[in-house]
Protein backbone atom coordinates (compact mmCIF):
# COMPACT_ATOMS: atom_id res chain seq x y z
CA UNK A 1 0.00 0.00 0.00
CA UNK A 2 1.23 3.52 -0.78
CA UNK A 3 2.62 5.52 2.12
CA UNK A 4 -0.34 7.87 2.04
CA UNK A 5 -2.94 5.09 2.02
CA UNK A 6 -2.42 3.54 5.44
CA UNK A 7 -4.38 5.26 8.21
CA UNK A 8 -2.05 3.79 10.86
CA UNK A 9 1.13 5.09 9.24
CA UNK A 10 2.59 8.16 10.93
CA UNK A 11 5.43 9.26 8.70
CA UNK A 12 6.53 12.19 10.87
CA UNK A 13 6.75 9.95 13.93
CA UNK A 14 8.71 7.25 12.09
CA UNK A 15 11.18 9.82 10.70
CA UNK A 16 11.65 11.32 14.18
CA UNK A 17 12.25 7.89 15.74
CA UNK A 18 14.85 7.05 13.10
CA UNK A 19 16.59 10.42 13.43
CA UNK A 20 16.76 10.13 17.21
CA UNK A 21 18.54 6.77 16.96
CA UNK A 22 21.47 8.70 15.37
CA UNK A 23 22.51 5.63 13.36
CA UNK A 24 22.11 6.96 9.82
CA UNK A 25 21.34 4.74 6.83
CA UNK A 26 24.68 3.00 7.41
CA UNK A 27 23.30 1.88 10.77
CA UNK A 28 20.20 0.47 9.06
CA UNK A 29 22.41 -1.50 6.64
CA UNK A 30 24.60 -2.76 9.50
CA UNK A 31 21.48 -4.00 11.32
CA UNK A 32 20.92 -6.40 8.42
CA UNK A 33 17.66 -5.01 7.04
CA UNK A 34 16.49 -6.42 3.69
CA UNK A 35 13.62 -3.97 3.11
CA UNK A 36 13.99 -0.22 3.49
CA UNK A 37 11.75 1.79 5.89
CA UNK A 38 8.66 3.21 4.27
CA UNK A 39 9.71 6.86 4.54
CA UNK A 40 12.56 6.12 2.09
CA UNK A 41 10.12 4.98 -0.63
CA UNK A 42 9.89 7.49 -3.47
CA UNK A 43 6.65 8.17 -5.36
CA UNK A 44 5.81 6.20 -8.54
CA UNK A 45 6.65 9.09 -10.90
CA UNK A 46 10.22 9.24 -9.52
CA UNK A 47 10.66 5.47 -9.58
CA UNK A 48 9.31 5.12 -13.13
CA UNK A 49 11.78 7.80 -14.26
CA UNK A 50 14.61 5.70 -12.78
CA UNK A 51 13.55 2.73 -14.90
CA UNK A 52 14.01 4.64 -18.15
CA UNK A 53 17.33 3.61 -19.67
CA UNK A 54 20.02 6.24 -19.40
CA UNK A 55 21.52 7.23 -22.71
CA UNK A 56 24.80 5.54 -23.51
CA UNK A 57 27.84 7.76 -23.43
CA UNK A 58 28.16 9.34 -26.81
CA UNK A 59 27.60 12.85 -28.11
CA UNK A 60 26.45 13.92 -24.64
CA UNK A 61 29.29 12.46 -22.60
CA UNK A 62 30.50 15.02 -20.09
CA UNK A 63 33.79 16.59 -21.29
CA UNK A 64 37.07 15.63 -19.60
CA UNK A 65 39.44 18.62 -19.73
CA UNK A 66 43.17 18.60 -19.01
CA UNK A 67 44.28 21.74 -17.17
CA UNK A 68 47.85 21.25 -18.38
CA UNK A 69 47.17 22.49 -21.91
CA UNK A 70 47.63 25.95 -23.41
CA UNK A 71 45.67 28.40 -21.19
CA UNK A 72 43.55 29.97 -23.95
CA UNK A 73 42.62 26.49 -25.23
CA UNK A 74 41.69 25.32 -21.69
CA UNK A 75 39.62 28.50 -21.13
CA UNK A 76 37.79 27.81 -24.39
CA UNK A 77 37.08 24.17 -23.49
CA UNK A 78 35.82 25.13 -20.04
CA UNK A 79 33.63 27.92 -21.45
CA UNK A 80 32.08 25.51 -23.95
CA UNK A 81 31.49 22.82 -21.28
CA UNK A 82 29.96 25.29 -18.78
CA UNK A 83 27.67 26.72 -21.47
CA UNK A 84 26.63 23.43 -23.09
CA UNK A 85 26.66 20.88 -20.29
CA UNK A 86 26.95 22.75 -16.97
CA UNK A 87 29.27 19.89 -15.94
CA UNK A 88 32.81 18.86 -16.82
CA UNK A 89 35.61 16.74 -15.38
CA UNK A 90 39.17 17.95 -14.97
CA UNK A 91 42.44 16.02 -14.99
CA UNK A 92 46.06 17.24 -14.64
CA UNK A 93 44.78 19.58 -11.94
CA UNK A 94 47.98 19.46 -9.91
CA UNK A 95 46.52 17.60 -6.90
CA UNK A 96 48.41 14.37 -6.27
CA UNK A 97 46.70 10.98 -6.31
CA UNK A 98 47.85 10.52 -2.69
CA UNK A 99 45.90 13.58 -1.56
CA UNK A 100 42.78 12.41 -3.45
CA UNK A 101 43.02 8.91 -1.99
CA UNK A 102 43.62 10.20 1.54
CA UNK A 103 40.54 12.42 1.43
CA UNK A 104 38.24 9.60 0.25
CA UNK A 105 39.76 7.06 2.67
CA UNK A 106 39.28 9.42 5.64
CA UNK A 107 35.57 9.91 4.83
CA UNK A 108 35.12 6.16 4.43
CA UNK A 109 36.86 5.56 7.78
CA UNK A 110 34.63 8.10 9.53
CA UNK A 111 31.41 6.57 8.15
CA UNK A 112 32.45 2.98 8.80
CA UNK A 113 33.21 3.40 12.51
CA UNK A 114 31.02 1.76 15.14
CA UNK A 115 27.62 3.48 15.40
CA UNK A 116 28.16 4.62 18.99
CA UNK A 117 31.34 6.50 18.00
CA UNK A 118 29.65 8.25 15.07
CA UNK A 119 26.51 9.04 17.07
CA UNK A 120 28.50 11.62 19.08
CA UNK A 121 28.76 13.70 15.90
CA UNK A 122 25.14 13.20 14.75
CA UNK A 123 23.43 16.59 14.73
CA UNK A 124 21.47 18.75 12.30
CA UNK A 125 22.39 22.26 13.39
CA UNK A 126 25.66 23.58 12.00
CA UNK A 127 26.34 26.16 14.75
CA UNK A 128 29.77 24.69 15.50
CA UNK A 129 30.44 24.51 11.75
CA UNK A 130 30.04 20.72 11.65
CA UNK A 131 26.89 18.63 11.16
CA UNK A 132 26.40 14.93 10.47
CA UNK A 133 23.00 13.45 9.62
CA UNK A 134 20.81 11.64 7.13
CA UNK A 135 19.42 14.23 4.65
CA UNK A 136 19.35 17.93 5.60
CA UNK A 137 15.72 18.03 4.37
CA UNK A 138 14.66 14.80 6.14
CA UNK A 139 11.76 16.43 8.00
CA UNK A 140 10.22 18.29 5.06
CA UNK A 141 10.98 16.12 2.04
CA UNK A 142 8.30 13.87 0.55
CA UNK A 143 10.66 10.90 0.76
CA UNK A 144 14.06 10.38 2.39
CA UNK A 145 17.14 9.46 0.36
CA UNK A 146 19.64 6.70 1.06
CA UNK A 147 22.73 8.61 2.20
CA UNK A 148 24.47 10.05 5.26
CA UNK A 149 26.26 13.40 5.06
CA UNK A 150 29.06 15.09 6.98
CA UNK A 151 29.02 18.87 6.48
CA UNK A 152 31.90 21.13 7.47
CA UNK A 153 31.93 24.91 7.10
CA UNK A 154 35.33 25.94 5.73
CA UNK A 155 34.91 29.69 5.19
CA UNK A 156 34.59 32.56 5.75
CA UNK A 157 34.38 31.45 9.40
CA UNK A 158 35.79 27.92 9.56
CA UNK A 159 34.36 25.23 11.81
CA UNK A 160 35.85 24.83 15.26
CA UNK A 161 38.82 22.55 14.54
CA UNK A 162 38.14 20.13 17.40
CA UNK A 163 34.52 19.72 16.26
CA UNK A 164 35.64 18.09 13.00
CA UNK A 165 35.71 14.31 13.55
CA UNK A 166 39.23 13.22 14.43
CA UNK A 167 39.21 10.50 11.74
CA UNK A 168 39.11 13.08 8.94
CA UNK A 169 40.20 16.37 10.55
CA UNK A 170 43.64 16.59 8.92
CA UNK A 171 42.33 15.47 5.53
CA UNK A 172 39.47 18.03 5.54
CA UNK A 173 41.93 20.87 6.16
CA UNK A 174 44.35 19.53 3.53
CA UNK A 175 41.52 19.24 1.02
CA UNK A 176 40.34 22.78 1.70
CA UNK A 177 43.85 24.17 1.07
CA UNK A 178 43.89 22.43 -2.32
CA UNK A 179 40.36 23.62 -3.13
CA UNK A 180 41.18 27.30 -2.44
CA UNK A 181 43.96 27.14 -5.03
CA UNK A 182 41.92 25.16 -7.55
CA UNK A 183 38.81 27.30 -7.04
CA UNK A 184 40.75 30.45 -7.85
CA UNK A 185 42.22 28.88 -11.00
CA UNK A 186 38.85 27.60 -12.23
CA UNK A 187 36.89 30.77 -11.48
CA UNK A 188 39.62 32.82 -13.14
CA UNK A 189 39.37 30.74 -16.32
CA UNK A 190 35.57 30.80 -16.24
CA UNK A 191 35.64 34.60 -15.91
CA UNK A 192 37.98 34.85 -18.89
CA UNK A 193 35.59 32.61 -20.84
CA UNK A 194 32.93 35.30 -20.32
CA UNK A 195 35.30 38.09 -21.36
CA UNK A 196 35.70 39.28 -17.75
CA UNK A 197 38.81 40.03 -15.76
CA UNK A 198 40.14 36.79 -14.19
CA UNK A 199 39.75 38.22 -10.66
CA UNK A 200 36.15 39.44 -11.07
CA UNK A 201 34.51 36.70 -8.99
CA UNK A 202 37.24 36.79 -6.38
CA UNK A 203 36.43 40.49 -5.87
CA UNK A 204 32.82 39.47 -5.24
CA UNK A 205 34.02 37.12 -2.42
CA UNK A 206 32.87 34.07 -4.44
CA UNK A 207 35.83 31.98 -3.21
CA UNK A 208 35.39 32.79 0.45
CA UNK A 209 32.14 31.06 1.42
CA UNK A 210 33.04 27.36 1.31
CA UNK A 211 31.17 24.35 2.66
CA UNK A 212 32.17 20.72 2.36
CA UNK A 213 29.47 18.06 2.12
CA UNK A 214 30.78 14.52 2.11
CA UNK A 215 28.06 12.07 1.12
CA UNK A 216 28.26 8.39 2.01
CA UNK A 217 25.94 6.14 0.00
CA UNK A 218 26.03 2.64 1.50
CA UNK A 219 24.65 -0.47 -0.18
CA UNK A 220 20.86 -0.27 -0.48
CA UNK A 221 18.83 -3.52 -0.37
CA UNK A 222 16.08 -1.97 -2.56
CA UNK A 223 17.84 0.62 -4.74
CA UNK A 224 15.05 0.62 -7.31
CA UNK A 225 12.61 2.07 -4.74
CA UNK A 226 14.60 5.04 -3.46
CA UNK A 227 17.23 7.62 -4.40
CA UNK A 228 20.70 8.44 -3.13
CA UNK A 229 20.13 12.15 -3.86
CA UNK A 230 17.01 13.56 -5.50
CA UNK A 231 17.01 15.64 -8.69
CA UNK A 232 18.32 19.13 -7.96
CA UNK A 233 20.66 21.89 -9.05
CA UNK A 234 23.32 23.33 -6.74
CA UNK A 235 22.42 26.80 -5.45
CA UNK A 236 25.83 28.45 -5.22
CA UNK A 237 28.59 29.50 -7.60
CA UNK A 238 30.62 26.41 -8.33
CA UNK A 239 30.87 22.86 -6.99
CA UNK A 240 33.99 20.67 -7.09
CA UNK A 241 33.38 16.96 -6.44
CA UNK A 242 35.81 14.17 -5.66
CA UNK A 243 34.29 10.69 -5.79
CA UNK A 244 35.50 7.13 -5.43
CA UNK A 245 35.11 4.63 -8.27
CA UNK A 246 31.52 3.56 -7.43
CA UNK A 247 29.12 5.01 -9.99
CA UNK A 248 25.70 6.53 -9.29
CA UNK A 249 25.83 10.19 -10.33
CA UNK A 250 23.57 11.09 -13.26
CA UNK A 251 23.31 14.37 -15.16
CA UNK A 252 20.30 15.56 -17.18
CA UNK A 253 20.84 16.70 -20.78
CA UNK A 254 18.03 17.42 -23.24
CA UNK A 255 15.49 15.66 -21.04
CA UNK A 256 17.48 12.40 -20.73
CA UNK A 257 19.67 11.13 -17.88
CA UNK A 258 23.33 10.28 -18.43
CA UNK A 259 25.60 8.33 -16.13
CA UNK A 260 28.69 10.29 -15.17
CA UNK A 261 31.21 7.46 -15.02
CA UNK A 262 34.00 7.86 -12.46
CA UNK A 263 37.24 8.81 -14.17
CA UNK A 264 40.33 7.85 -12.09
CA UNK A 265 42.09 10.96 -10.76
CA UNK A 266 39.47 13.34 -12.16
CA UNK A 267 37.44 15.96 -10.31
CA UNK A 268 33.88 16.83 -11.33
CA UNK A 269 33.02 20.52 -11.70
CA UNK A 270 29.52 21.90 -12.02
CA UNK A 271 28.00 25.33 -12.38
CA UNK A 272 25.61 26.45 -9.61
CA UNK A 273 22.41 28.50 -9.90
CA UNK A 274 24.11 31.67 -8.68
CA UNK A 275 26.79 31.40 -11.38
CA UNK A 276 24.09 30.92 -14.04
CA UNK A 277 22.42 34.10 -12.77
CA UNK A 278 25.66 36.15 -12.60
CA UNK A 279 26.61 34.96 -16.11
CA UNK A 280 23.16 36.07 -17.36
CA UNK A 281 22.48 32.54 -18.65
CA UNK A 282 25.81 32.21 -20.50
CA UNK A 283 26.71 29.29 -18.21
CA UNK A 284 24.11 26.81 -17.07
CA UNK A 285 23.31 25.06 -13.84
CA UNK A 286 22.07 21.58 -14.67
CA UNK A 287 19.88 19.07 -12.85
CA UNK A 288 21.63 16.02 -11.46
CA UNK A 289 20.85 13.16 -9.08
CA UNK A 290 22.37 10.06 -7.49
CA UNK A 291 20.62 6.70 -7.77
CA UNK A 292 20.32 4.22 -4.88
CA UNK A 293 23.52 2.20 -4.53
CA UNK A 294 23.11 -1.46 -5.59
CA UNK A 295 26.79 -2.30 -4.92
CA UNK A 296 28.24 -3.80 -1.76
CA UNK A 297 30.92 -1.11 -1.81
CA UNK A 298 29.77 2.31 -0.62
CA UNK A 299 29.88 5.31 -2.94
CA UNK A 300 31.80 8.17 -1.32
CA UNK A 301 31.81 11.74 -2.62
CA UNK A 302 33.28 14.97 -1.27
CA UNK A 303 31.68 18.14 -2.62
CA UNK A 304 33.07 21.62 -2.00
CA UNK A 305 30.51 24.37 -2.61
CA UNK A 306 31.93 27.81 -3.40
CA UNK A 307 29.68 30.72 -2.42
CA UNK A 308 30.03 34.45 -1.75
CA UNK A 309 30.88 35.36 1.85
CA UNK A 310 29.05 38.71 1.72
CA UNK A 311 25.56 37.48 2.47
CA UNK A 312 23.94 40.91 2.58
CA UNK A 313 25.40 42.04 -0.79
CA UNK A 314 23.17 42.34 -3.83
CA UNK A 315 23.63 39.80 -6.61
CA UNK A 316 22.24 39.58 -10.12
CA UNK A 317 23.55 39.41 -13.70
CA UNK A 318 26.94 41.14 -13.92
CA UNK A 319 26.65 44.59 -15.57
CA UNK A 320 29.37 43.70 -18.11
CA UNK A 321 27.16 40.88 -19.41
CA UNK A 322 24.02 43.00 -19.87
CA UNK A 323 23.28 44.90 -23.09
CA UNK A 324 20.31 46.00 -25.18
CA UNK A 325 20.60 42.78 -27.16
CA UNK A 326 21.06 40.72 -23.98
CA UNK A 327 18.97 42.29 -21.19
CA UNK A 328 19.21 41.05 -17.60
CA UNK A 329 17.45 37.69 -17.28
CA UNK A 330 17.18 37.94 -13.47
CA UNK A 331 16.22 40.35 -10.71
CA UNK A 332 18.79 41.36 -8.10
CA UNK A 333 18.58 39.88 -4.60
CA UNK A 334 20.67 39.45 -1.49
CA UNK A 335 22.59 36.21 -1.13
CA UNK A 336 21.01 35.80 2.31
CA UNK A 337 17.52 35.76 0.77
CA UNK A 338 18.65 33.37 -1.96
CA UNK A 339 20.07 30.78 0.48
CA UNK A 340 17.15 31.10 2.90
CA UNK A 341 14.83 30.15 0.04
CA UNK A 342 17.04 27.16 -0.82
CA UNK A 343 17.12 25.72 2.70
CA UNK A 344 13.42 26.26 3.38
CA UNK A 345 12.28 24.14 0.48
CA UNK A 346 12.57 20.51 -0.44
CA UNK A 347 15.57 19.72 -2.63
CA UNK A 348 14.13 19.73 -6.14
CA UNK A 349 14.77 20.83 -9.70
CA UNK A 350 15.20 24.44 -10.75
CA UNK A 351 12.47 26.16 -8.75
CA UNK A 352 15.00 28.44 -7.00
CA UNK A 353 16.51 29.92 -10.15
CA UNK A 354 13.07 30.33 -11.74
CA UNK A 355 11.89 32.40 -8.76
CA UNK A 356 14.35 35.19 -9.68
CA UNK A 357 13.76 35.04 -13.45
CA UNK A 358 12.55 38.25 -15.09
CA UNK A 359 9.68 38.25 -17.55
CA UNK A 360 10.55 40.20 -20.71
CA UNK A 361 7.00 40.25 -22.05
CA UNK A 362 5.27 43.64 -22.10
Amino acid sequence: MAAGGDVHYDRAQEVKQFDELKIGVKGLVDSGITTIPRFFLHPPEVISDLKKPTNPTGSHSIPVISLSGDRSSVVDQIRHAAAEFGFFQIIDHGISADVLDRAVAAMKTFNEQPIEVKARHYRRDIETGVAFSTNFDLYHSKAASWRDTLQVRLGPTPAEFDQIPEECRREVMEWDREMVKLGETLMGMMCEGLGLDAGRLKELTCLEGRVMASHYYPYCPQPELTMGLTTHTDPGMLTVVLQNQVSGLQVKQDGAWFDLKPEPGALIINVGDLFQILSNDEYKSVEHRVVGNPYREARVSIAIFFNPSKRDSLFGPLPELISEEKPAEYKTFTYEDFMTRFFNKELDGKSLINFYKRSHSH
